[in-house]
């Protein structure tokens, strides 16, 4: 019931490539597992290897290997339905998980590795105000707090990182390279992570996403005007924009095009009423010289004035043939009037690509800005936006489009703020028809006292994230949407909590027999049959939006997720004719509580049941 170990999987990943490398060895509590065998890795990579104070190229900063301790650490966590603060629980594709997002990505990994298309950050700036988390897995939570007392009202591991802090950037370092290691392995071969940062540590995060995602895989670090306006009073330079960086998984990543604007159409115009529609000229001279390009040096006559042009220092953008074939098609223009001396070629809107080709500067009219985002929220919020940092709807819809989503794909924003995002998603899905799954995850980091927030009854940020997903949805239902969307809006909310499991304090030496009958029952008290379906899906990676439907068999309550692809029963009682029932169902996975069966004689039979009746399926009991 744990979280993947990261550590064992890159054990065995170096197991597949060395098998001489990995061998058997004790570790501190005596228990033998495999171990890497670094002298023989060494001998395997003597040619490769770094070390001692040879000067190198690399990224360091202290906490390093703590963090990177961290980003392999397993954690005892599961993620509990909340129906009541969900919207089509039963039936949406789309999850909002509530809670530290380093746990909700570590308890993702099972299920979505290599699924997430697109990822969307917009982390803590680092601005000397902000907060970053207090990752420390190594104690318990109790141990924890007790040690640091280092929580927000709500108990989370938020801490504040100023600029008088000795570790100001290494603690955001810290902060934010298990996350992104984590996330890349969600991120599918053809995906791509968009990463929204200032001044502050744009060069730091490029130096990480490069040592993350490696350079060669780094597309562009856009600027985006946030701001159309700077203040009079302002004393020095003022910032008018923020920094995305975008990098892919690898080089399978196509980007998409923009759609063409109005401006951009203007320039295509029909001066000569082609009947293939409007045009615009294109030059016909070649940047390359006549000497690197003497294929291309040839003499040109103007048809309507005889005169003759013959290139002196630059070529001819196109071969003679090519030539002679644009004169066939009349693809040449000698401008107005017919007597410029160098021809343009015409190159016809019908022609050209279906969008625009995405460049790396972002103005505010194209993309959005930050005055603009607020007002959104507060048309959302009757009037007054409880969150005073959203991102633009403009700005999130461009990087769906240049993330090239197509049917079904997944995005993830676990730093969701104010979910904008998520009705990103949903508007591109309504205009586009594309249907889009999102998964979006936020801290309950309490709202400030006295802000608008707080003012309007939200304790937490969590809270605003969500009230904001159910408004932004009802609004878009209510205008014109693409015939071919599916109309989900609802999201299914999950909170992070401890395992359902009951925690065992004590070795065997310790235990006394009445400890044992106290054991019986290996589930919290609190815990719910749902809560138990949820974490016996992310144990096994079963997609977690997968429908759910209900059916009281033999008087028992049996859970179906997508039909057949998993039945759960965790009442007690349990006998053979409930089995028999479900073995004839021949699910692929079908899951029981430990002590739910009626009789031992049932809990021995069940495996064999299944095997006679539904050989295929995998049988579980929790």
């Amino acid at each position: 019931m744990h979280s993947p170990d990261l550590t064992q999987d890159n054990i065995a990943k170096i197991r597949a490539l060395f098998p001489g490398c990995v061998t058997e060895a004790a570790g501190e509590d005596g228990a033998t597992t495999l171990k890497v065998d670094f002298d023989q890795l060494r001998q395997e990579l003597s040619d490769s290897i770094v070390e001692g104070p040879q000067e190198r190229y690399h990224l360091d900063w202290p906490g390093k290997r703590q963090a990177q301790i961290t980003a392999n650490a397993p954690i005892a966590k599961t993620l509990r339905p909340v129906r009541e603060e969900s919207v089509d629980f039963d039936t949406t594709q789309n999850l909002f998980i509530e809670g530290d997002n380093l746990e909700a990505l570590k308890l993702l990994q099972e299920t979505y590795l290599g699924k997430v298309k697109m990822i969307y950050i917009d982390p803590p700036y680092n601005t000397g105000n902000d907060f970053v988390y207090e990752d420390d897995f190594a104690e318990s939570a109790a141990e924890f707090l007790t040690k640091s007392n280092q929580v927000d009202a709500a108990g989370n591991r938020l801490v504040a990182n100023t600029e008088s802090n000795g570790r100001f950037h290494s603690d955001w370092l810290s902060m934010m390279y298990p996350r992104l290691r984590l996330a890349k392995n969600l991120l599918n071969d053809d995906g791509v992570i968009f990463i929204t940062i200032d001044d502050n540590e744009v060069s730091n995060l490029r130096n990480l996403c490069d040592y993350v995602f490696g350079e060669i895989n780094f597309r562009a670090l856009v600027s985006w005007q946030k701001k159309y306006a700077v203040s009079n009073n302002f004393k020095g330079i003022a910032s008018v924009r923020d920094f995305i960086l975008i990098y892919s998984k690898s080089d399978s990543f196509q980007n998409g095009l923009l759609p063409r604007t109005e401006a951009s159409k203007v320039r295509y115009q029909n001066p000569d009423n082609d009947p293939r529609g409007p045009w615009k000229p294109v030059d016909y001279w070649n940047i390359a010289s006549v000497d690197q390009r003497p294929n291309c040096v040839y003499p040109i006559v103007n048809p309507n004035t005889g005169e003759t042009t013959i290139p002196q220092k630059k070529s001819w953008k196109f071969e003679r043939t090519t030539h002679e074939k644009h004169v066939k098609e009349d693809k040449v223009w000698w401008g107005k009037g017919g007597k410029n001396s160098v021809p343009a070629l015409k190159l016809f809107l019908s022609e050209v690509k279906d969008g625009m080709i995405p460049h790396n500067w972002w103005p505010h009219e194209e993309a959005g800005h930050t005055d603009q985002a607020k007002k959104q929220l507060d048309v959302l919020f009757d009037g007054v936006a409880p969150f005073d940092t959203p991102k633009p709807q403009k700005l999130l819809e461009r990087i769906i489009q240049i993330a090239n989503i197509s049917q079904d794909d997944i995005v993830l924003d676990f730093f969701a703020g104010s979910a904008s995002t998520a009705e990103a998603c949903f508007r591109f899905a309504a205009t586009q028809g594309v249907p889009v799954r999102s998964i979006m995850v936020q801290v309950p980091e309490a709202c400030f006292p006295k802000s608008e927030g707080e003012k309007q009854g939200f304790s937490t940020i969590a809270e605003i994230s969500k009230e904001r997903i159910r408004r932004a949805g009802a609004k878009i239902l209510e205008g014109e949407c693409h015939p071919d969307w599916n109309r989900d809006v609802g999201f299914r909310v999950l909170k992070i909590d401890s395992s359902n499991m009951a925690d065992v304090y004590y070795t065997p030496d310790d235990t006394t027999q009445a400890d044992l009958l106290a054991r019986v029952d290996n589930i919290k008290p609190d815990r719910t049959p749902e809560d138990l379906l949820f974490q016996v899906l992310l144990d096994w990676g079963v997609d977690l939006t997968l429908p759910i439907t209900r059916e009281t068999l033999h008087g028992k309550t049996v859970f179906f997720v997508a039909g057949t692809a998993l039945a759960a029963c965790f009442d007690t009682g349990v006998d053979e004719v409930l089995v028999k029932d479900l073995a004839a169902r021949a699910p692929l996975r079908v899951v029981f509580k430990d002590t739910g069966f009626k009789d031992d004689a049932t809990k021995i039979n069940v495996k064999q049941i299944f095997k006679s009746l539904s050989p295929d399926t995998d049988v579980k009991a929790i």
